[in-house]
């Protein structure tokens, strides 16, 4: 398949949760599979108000380390694996709010993949982008099932 001189652009938002694993997987094949790319974005939550602000200053940096180490590591697996080089940020704040931001943002995009938990109800991402707000995205949202497994995955990318 030849790459469009303008390569979609699937968003995955990555955590330590198996579900942001199974979004980054979808998104990784579709991307190698129509000459795409992803974006990873990893959110780094504001941690709760202190009111010493040198502790709370070093809580903030620990959440972007953490965060910064995970998207070095999934970058890597992603060029290892599917020989991508994605795009990678990170931002701080709520992880709604983040994806919000970005989507408006950055136009260039053309879908968010995201991931439902195998088990439980829906967590925040999924919640709010597939509810009310899912009518005035500016790109499709795509909700992969935690459930899938791999080959599965691949399948269907």
């Amino acid at each position: 398949m030849t790459a469009t001189p303008n390569p979609r652009t699937y968003v995955a938002v990555i955590d330590s949760t198996p579900e942001s694993r199974t979004a980054l997987r979808f998104a990784a094949r579709r991307a190698a599979r129509t000459g795409g790319t992803v974006l990873l974005l990893a959110v780094a939550p504001s941690p709760e108000f202190s009111q010493w602000g040198g502790v709370q200053a070093a809580m903030e940096q620990e959440a972007e380390e953490r965060a910064q180490g995970l998207l070095a590591q999934v970058a890597g697996e992603m060029l290892e694996e599917a020989g991508i080089r994605p795009v990678i940020m990170s931002r701080s704040g709520d992880p709604v709010d983040a994806v919000k931001a970005l989507l408006a943002e950055e136009t260039w995009i053309d879908a968010l993949v995201l991931g439902a938990a195998a088990r439980g109800g829906p967590g925040p991402l999924v919640s709010h982008f597939s509810g009310e707000a899912a009518g005035s995205l500016r790109c499709p949202i795509m909700i992969i099932p935690g459930g899938l497994d791999d080959e599965a995955l691949d399948r269907l990318s």
